[in-house]
């Protein structure tokens, strides 16, 4: 069951409904009885919780030790030869 987002036209009161699709939209506001509109919400991503999924158990972190141990690059000095 999805979470509308409600806003009275009146008092400007914000609140969110736990409501089923099938359920008729509200028309009174809780706060002060007024008249409301229901908002667009923008929608949820994906969560990962436990395991199984890539992003929480196979994906390597950046390797910061690799950084670190590489050597710079040295050039040696260009000398004329005489």
């Amino acid at each position: 069951m999805p979470t509308y987002d409600y806003k009275c036209l009146e008092c400007d009161y914000n609140f969110e409904s736990f409501q089923s699709m099938k359920d008729k939209h509200l028309t009174e506001c809780p706060k002060c009885g007024g008249k409301i509109k229901r908002l667009i919400g923008a929608g949820s991503t994906p969560i990962f919780r436990g395991t199984g999924f890539y992003q929480t158990d196979y994906k390597k972190p950046p390797s910061a030790k690799k950084a670190a141990t590489t050597p710079a690059k040295v050039e040696k000095p260009i000398t004329k030869a005489e």
